[in-house]
This record gives structure tokens, C-alpha cells and sequence, in this order.
């Protein structure tokens, strides 16, 4: 090591590299030695010596020596590490939605019904047992073929869960879940119908493997396609999608719309589900209620306002007697 112009590395008469004083950096070092580095030297190039003369002189003249405590590699690494990050937020936030949206409509319903088979088992461990009062269902069902018939659809599957939750919610797979709370809460057979069709709106659009896919569900969807799925697995998603899903602005704006068709074409009035929402929210519009049907379906004011819009007087016949209206509410029994 000699000092001249700059720092001269030598190994015998061989020059092995030559140093500009304001390139040399410190760098970590054991005990009682000194290790520099030089910008201008590879990355992994060390100069190591004992602590002395020849590393205190070294030190005097080095005038940058303590400037920036990354290395170029470690540079590098922090640099990379941001782009992956970023890289990250952007298939998270733009990427998967992307991807959701294209590859929900190619999800085979074989897929979703599987989903629907392991589910529904776990459902009464979860939340309740399944009402299946005779006349109740009886009801539920002349209902659901309304809603399917005006819809131009297959009778839609749905039950009612012994719950005092206010919610709603449809599986992937085509399955409805409409908890006692909610049914409680209504006051004629219009604002469940609006709820349900609501409901067989995202089953249509296919919203819930969507948000399946969506979600990053990956290992239990896996589980499906290779068979799988433990009951534990399905409690957890049962239980996720039921009380957390939550479906996009556009999702819902056209799950409604699908609502507001259907019960147009039975000449029901629309506004009933409004109204029903209404109760349940009070004047707090824009605040959802935990475990309700506004955590899941987010309430707005211009919800409300389309669905007043949409509505007009009732030209079709009730959905269902008073006598039927009471068997379905009556569903879970006492």
C-alpha cells in the first residue's frame, strides 16, 4: 500500500489497483482491523489492515470515508426490492382484479359447485341450523320461482340461516343464504324478494368466484380442483364470504339493476328493499353495521336514489299471501 496521488495496492512490484482518495469508503470490519472500499473498484473488493499508522493515516486522507453507508450491491438490493414492491401493489390492486374479472366467467360450474357441497355442511356449525319449517319453505320456494321465472332462471337455491345476523349473501356455486335477522326485520314479502334478487344478481354475474379468485383464496381453491377441502377449510370460507364478502362499486351497481328488472317485470315495486335498508340503518346512510347486510352490500345515497327512481306503483300480484308471508317468517320456527 502506497500513498502518493492516490492509494497504490501493490503485491510485490505489481500494481494490483489504484484507489482516488475521495472513492474510499469504510467498511464493516472484526475487531481490530480496518477494511475500505473504493466506488471505483468492484463491489466485493476489500482492503483489510490492522489498526496502525498505515489505517490512521488512510483514514486522514480520506475526505469521504464515511459518506453513504450503503454499498453499490446493497444500493442495488434496496433499489430491486422497491421495484418488487411496487411491482406487487400493481398486481395486487390492478392485476388480480384484472385477471379475477377474465378467468371468473372460465371457472367451470362443476368448480363452484363443489364449493357449494363443502360449504354447506359447515354452514350450521357456523352460524346456525339450516330452517326448514314445511309451510316456511313451501313459501320460500313459491318466492324464489317468481323471482327465477321473471328472471328467465332455473328455481334458485337459497335457505335461511337461524341467525340474528342482517345479512345476505350468495356462495360461488349459485347458492343463497338469507339469515333470520334479516327476514325479522322485513315487513312484507317485496323487501325480501328485492334482497333475494339482488342476491341471484351476483349469481348471475358469477360475483362470488370472482371475488373467490379475487381474494387470494388460492389454497382452498386448489383444495377443490384436487379434492381437497377439509371441514375446516370450508367453515373458514363459509364463514368469510358470508359475513365479509364484499363485491366491487360496478358489481353491485349491476347486481342491483339486475334486482330492479326482476322486480319490475313481476310489477313489484323496488323500493321496497330501499325502505328495508332504510330501517336498518337509520339516518346513519354512509356507516355500515357490522355483521349486517350493509357490510357486505355497501348502502349509498345513490342506491337509495335509484332505487326510489325505479320504483312505481305495485300492477302485479303479491309474491305471497299474508298467510304465506307469516309461514315464511315463521321459517325458523319459534
Amino acid at each position: 500500500m502506497r500513498f502518493g496521488n492516490c492509494l497504490s495496492l501493490h503485491e510485490r512490484a505489481t500494481e494490483l489497483a489504484s484507489w482516488s482518495y475521495p472513492s474510499i469508503r469504510v467498511a464493516d470490519a472484526p475487531p481490530g482491523k480496518r477494511r475500505f472500499r473504493s466506488l471505483e473498484a468492484p463491489d466485493l473488493a476489500r482492503l483489510e489492515t490492522v489498526e496502525g499508522v498505515l489505517a490512521d493515516r488512510l483514514i486522514a486522507a480520506s475526505p469521504n470515508l464515511h459518506r453513504g453507508t450503503l454499498t453499490i450491491a446493497t444500493e442495488r438490493i434496496v433499489l430491486w426490492s422497491v421495484a418488487a414492491a411496487a411491482s406487487i401493489l400493481l398486481i395486487v390492486f390492478i392485476g388480480v382484479p384484472y385477471a379475477a374479472d377474465r378467468l371468473a366467467p372460465l371457472v367451470p360450474v362443476w368448480v363452484e359447485k363443489r364449493i357449494v357441497d363443502a360449504v354447506e355442511s359447515q354452514v350450521g356449525a357456523v352460524f346456525g341450523r339450516l330452517c326448514a319449517e314445511p309451510q316456511g319453505r313451501a313459501a320460500l320456494d313459491k318466492m324464489l320461482g317468481e323471482l327465477g321465472g321473471a328472471a328467465g332462471l332455473p328455481l334458485p337455491e337459497a335457505s335461511v340461516i337461524a341467525s340474528p345476523i342482517l345479512n345476505a349473501a350468495a356462495l360461488p356455486g349459485g347458492k343463497i343464504y338469507l339469515f333470520q335477522g334479516l327476514l325479522k326485520r322485513a315487513e312484507n314479502p317485496d323487501e325480501i324478494a328485492g334482497v333475494l334478487a339482488h342476491e341471484i344478481g351476483h349469481v348471475v354475474h358469477r360475483d362470488g368466484m370472482r371475488g373467490l379468485i379475487e381474494s387470494g383464496s388460492t389454497s382452498f381453491f386448489i383444495g377443490l380442483l384436487f379434492g381437497d377441502v377439509t371441514g375446516t377449510g370450508a367453515a373458514l370460507f363459509a364463514a368469510r364470504q358470508l359475513l365479509e364478502a364484499s363485491y366491487s362499486r360496478d358489481a353491485e351497481r349491476n347486481a342491483e339493476a339486475f334486482a330492479i328488472v326482476t322486480m319490475q317485470r313481476l310489477g313489484r315495486s323496488p323500493a321496497a328493499t330501499g325502505e328495508l335498508l332504510v330501517r336498518i340503518t337509520g339516518d346513519e346512510r354512509d356507516r355500515p353495521l357490522p355483521h349486517s347486510i350493509l357490510a357486505t352490500h355497501p348502502l349509498t345515497g345513490d342506491r337509495l336514489e335509484t332505487l326510489k327512481a325505479a320504483a312505481g306503483a305495485a300492477s302485479g300480484p303479491p309474491l305471497l299471501s299474508p298467510e304465506e308471508w307469516d309461514k315464511l317468517r315463521a321459517i325458523c320456527g319459534s
